[in-house]
């Protein structure tokens, strides 16, 4: 039976709300994860000095990661809801954006920058000599690996986040989604700390894989901790979508994403 216009349009507003949160956040990621911050120090606790393959590690992470978890519960809602179409569509327009940016950031960074601006923000707080073009451009500005990296990483964690989890799906049926969830969410994250980090360092870069695995421990570790405490996030965005689409139209596309998912 076809859709009444309202329930379209109901279906139509879900998506754009969740692809607008999926890309918003992927491509703020992109932006901040140039930033490196001291997990321990922000809780004011020594460096944990893990142990991994011969090297100690502190909990370093990149900006991004604050807000990537979100990203991949945002996948596994569209995903629940749109099914592996839905998650590709809307990874293969938010990478042709990252791109985007990218190369935005490339023209401007190479701009001229204004006398004035450099005189007016010559110095910092502290009175030291500051050149604010120089900051702005070790800001946004990226290197070709890290931007090749974080895409692939991307493209890989999203498209196989989608097939497992359709492929758990399979066993639990409508229940238990925070097992297909957190499972799917945990194999493609485990890819995206590897991937990004392998391309942008050691293909592109000179880290030995040794180093690459260990900082992808690292990594991984705080995002599997995340996926598990961000597991309540998603009945709350069921319990929202379902009420908002009214349950029986909810389990009606659910279960038509699931039956188009397998194709």
């Amino acid at each position: 039976m076809a859709a009444t216009p309202s329930l379209e349009k109901k279906r139509t507003n879900l998506f754009l709300v969740l692809s607008g949160i999926f890309l918003a956040n992927a491509l703020l990621a992109e932006l901040i994860g140039v930033k490196i911050f001291s997990a321990e120090a922000l809780f004011g606790l020594q460096g944990a000095q893990i142990g991994i393959m011969g090297e100690k590690f502190d909990f370093n992470l990149t900006a991004g990661v604050i807000i990537w978890p979100v990203v991949f519960v945002t996948t596994d809602i569209i995903n629940e809801y749109f099914g592996k179409s839905g998650v590709k569509k809307v990874s293969i327009l938010t990478v042709v954006l990252i791109l985007y940016a990218f190369l935005v950031i490339t023209i401007v960074t190479g701009l001229p920058p204004a006398a004035f601006w450099l005189d007016l923000n010559n110095q910092d707080a502290a009175g030291n000599p500051f050149n604010i073009d120089y900051a702005f451009n070790s800001i946004y500005r990226q290197g070709l690996g890290i931007i090749i990296g974080s895409v692939v990483a991307f493209l890989i964690s999203q498209f196989l986040d989608a097939t497992v989890f359709h492929w758990l799906r399979g066993f639990t049926g409508s229940s238990k989604i925070w097992l297909r969830a957190t499972g799917s969410t945990l194999v493609s994250q485990l890819i995206d700390s590897v991937v990004v980090l392998f391309v942008a360092f050691y293909i592109f870069g000179n880290w030995p894989l040794s180093l690459v695995m260990s900082v992808a421990a690292i990594n991984y570790i705080y995002k599997f901790f995340i996926a598990l405490a961000l597991t309540p996030v998603l009945y709350l965005a069921h319990y929202l979508i379902d009420g908002y689409l009214g349950r029986r139209t909810a389990e009606t596309l659910i279960e038509t994403a699931a039956e188009e998912s397998k194709e």
